[in-house]
Formats: C-alpha cells, sequence, structure tokens
C-alpha cells in the first residue's frame, strides 16, 4: 500500500525542471533564428542545427518528463531524485553540444584533443544517465499507481515504453559511431553515425502525444469508457508507426 503523505511532490523539483526546459527552448529557437540568419551550415558535424535540436528536443523531452512524471503517484524522494537528474542530464547534454558548436568543433565522436574527449565521454555519460533515468521511470510506469484519468495509465505505460526505443536509438548511434572513431575512420562516424534518426526522433515523443491526448479527452463529455477506447486505438497505432518508421530506416541505411 502507498504511503500517500510519502508521494506528495515536491513542486520546487518540479520547477526547477519546468524552468531548465523553458531555458532548453530558448536556446533552440536563438540557434534556430542564427541558422536562419547567418546562413550557417544546416549539415555536417559542425552545423549549428545540432544546438538547434537539442536545444528544442531536450526542452520539450524534459517539460514532458515532469509534467507526465505528475501523474505518477511516486515516493516524494524518488521523485525529487529522478527529476532532479533528468533535469542535470539534460542540461548537460545540450550545454555540452552547445559549446562545441561555438568552438567550431564536432561535439560527438570528437577526441581529437584530450577536452574533446573529455566531451565526448561528458556526452557519453549523461546519455547513459538519460537510458537508466528513463528505464527507471518505464519500471516506475508500471508499479507505482498512475492517476486515474481515463486511459492516462495505458498512455503513460506505452509512452515509456516507446521512448525506451530512442534511449536504445541513441544508444546504437553512439556506440557506432564510436567503433568507427576508434578504427580510425572518424568520417564515416560524422556520416553514418546519425543514421537512426528518424526511428530516435517517432520514438522520442510518444511520452508526449498520447498523455496529452488522454488529457485533452478528459475534458470532453465523452464516457469514461469511450476514452479508454481511443487511447488504447492511439497507443496502438503509434507503437505501429513507430515499428514502420524504424523497420524503413533499418531497411535504407542497410542498403
Amino acid at each position: 500500500m502507498v504511503n500517500v503523505s510519502a508521494t506528495i511532490p515536491d513542486k520546487r523539483i518540479e520547477q526547477v525542471g519546468y524552468l531548465t526546459g523553458v531555458l532548453l527552448l530558448a536556446s533552440g529557437l536563438l540557434h534556430l533564428a542564427i541558422l536562419l540568419t547567418s546562413g550557417r551550415s544546416w549539415e555536417g558535424p559542425l552545423s549549428w542545427r545540432k544546438p538547434m535540436t537539442f536545444g528544442l528536443s531536450f526542452g520539450l523531452t524534459l517539460i514532458t518528463i515532469v509534467w507526465v512524471a505528475s501523474f505518477m503517484r511516486l515516493r516524494a524522494r524518488t521523485r525529487t531524485i529522478v527529476l532532479g537528474a533528468f533535469t542535470a542530464a539534460a542540461a548537460l547534454e545540450t550545454a555540452l553540444i552547445t559549446m562545441q558548436t561555438w568552438r567550431g568543433v564536432p561535439s560527438h565522436f570528437n577526441v581529437e584533443t584530450p577536452f574533446d574527449a573529455w566531451v565526448t565521454r561528458g556526452l557519453a555519460g549523461g546519455g547513459v544517465a538519460l537510458v537508466i533515468l528513463v528505464v527507471t521511470l518505464t519500471i516506475a510506469a508500471f508499479r507505482a499507481p498512475i492517476d486515474p484519468l481515463p486511459g492516462m495509465t495505458v498512455a503513460i505505460r506505452t509512452g515509456f515504453l516507446i521512448l525506451c526505443g530512442a534511449m536504445a536509438t541513441g544508444a546504437i548511434m553512439i556506440a557506432r559511431g564510436m567503433m568507427l572513431v576508434f578504427e580510425g575512420d572518424a568520417a564515416a562516424a560524422y556520416t553514418t553515425g546519425g543514421a537512426l534518426k528518424p526511428t530516435h526522433a517517432v520514438t522520442m515523443h510518444a511520452i508526449l502525444v498520447l498523455p496529452a491526448l488522454a488529457w485533452l479527452l478528459s475534458r470532453t463529455s465523452w464516457s469514461e469508457e469511450r476514452q479508454r477506447k481511443y487511447i488504447r486505438v492511439a497507443s496502438a497505432g503509434y507503437a505501429l508507426l513507430a515499428v514502420i518508421v524504424a523497420v524503413a530506416n533499418i531497411a535504407v541505411t542497410s542498403r
């Protein structure tokens, strides 16, 4: 039985998470403006698209995780530790990538200097931390009670399972890229290291789309059973979409 008093969320860690997410989004938009006005490259390992993409993606993901966690009856201490660590890892990843772009050197797969190698290790360490945190939240979603909004339990559990797929594809891309670097083929790492980006992108945001849909449906006059039915269909549809994109992505990269 869950101790209700122990599950009262610490609003401070949520506020920090939301604020950090907004700052990351602002960073992404700033770099989008730089891209649009400066004529800088959209492609390649030195592209200014990277701090834009990571700022927007991590900002949105961090805000999503903090929001979704508010529907999960986690112990207050667990919530604080997980959300605090996720916030720190998201900020670290974005900061390191942004710093390397401003320095004019690649962020991932770069071991040209001792400092660059440490940055690459920092990115890898942040990535590992994010994987562990997402898996932890996924397990918690199947063990801890979830807000009884119709369909929210299915939405959150499906969203986290699909998000685990995003973590897996990210880990595969980093591992493959680093293998190529250690084999002495850094050019191939920069060219093919992000081959699974379409799969990674699609699987990243089910955790936002499905719970947001459940929340929106709860504001309608539909019956609870009808809401649950639509969430089940939407969850299955999103999972199918992710599989289709992954299969097509792998087929293209295998040619």
